[in-house]
């Protein structure tokens, strides 16, 4: 697993680089501009939380080209073992993505002080990257693996869309279930909710990857 890890990293590290330089730039600029624009902060943590995962998930495609991909399948490596390093490749990348929001949160708050009303609007925003950015990865691996490298620029949209709007339905269904005047423990207990959904989604989702994976003949 350390191996594919790290092979997962070296394919991914190109692009990484390049959008940890956008990532950097970008929040040296919301940090610098004054809280009285909120949408600048909200749209640096959620291109943060779901740029760094998606690009990972993304660079699948560079396997293909280079026909890695065909070359680990005669590797004594299981297909699940495959495909289990992608998945915790992107929740790496997940982490690597909350800790920029993370220190542009703190560094924005400690400079022009807390720009939302509610003292639980911070812990939605990431509840929202985190949801979107899982729900992105479980709709994306599954239909990968089956719609093949060929398919893929389509299927990147198609996942970052479906992965946006299953967390918006997700997000009208609390929304019909608790009271219009939430309070901040069922804000809070709502944002556990819906991380919890979407991790499940995508822990169901690589099984079935798996699956997909071992059906697919190349």
């Amino acid at each position: 697993m350390r191996r594919l890890l790290r092979n997962n990293f070296y394919v991914t590290l190109a692009d990484a680089k390049a959008f940890t330089v956008v990532a950097v730039l970008l929040g040296v600029f919301v940090v610098a501009m004054d809280n009285a624009v909120p949408s600048l902060l909200i749209s640096y943590l959620m291109l943060v939380m779901i740029g760094f995962p998606f690009s990972s998930a993304a660079s699948i495609r560079k396997e293909s080209a280079t026909k890695w991909e065909k070359y680990k399948l005669t590797a004594p490596v299981k297909r699940m073992d495959i495909v289990k390093s992608f998945f915790v490749s992107q929740l790496l990348w997940l982490a690597v993505g909350i800790t920029f929001a993370g220190m542009g949160v703190a560094l924005s708050v400690a400079l022009h002080g807390y720009p939302f009303d509610k003292d639980t609007d911070i812990f939605m925003l990431f509840v929202t990257g985190i949801g979107v950015s899982l729900f992105v990865g479980a709709v994306f691996f599954p239909m990968y693996f089956l719609g093949g490298e060929e398919r893929s620029t389509v299927i990147m949209i198609v996942s970052l869309l479906g992965g946006i709007g299953i967390f918006m339905g997700l997000t009208t269904l609390v929304n019909k279930v608790y009271p219009e005047n939430m309070t901040a423990r069922q804000i809070v207990m709502s944002g556990i909710f819906m991380v919890a959904c979407s991790a499940a989604a995508f822990a169901v989702s690589c099984p079935l990857t798996v699956w997909v994976f071992k059906k697919k003949e190349y």
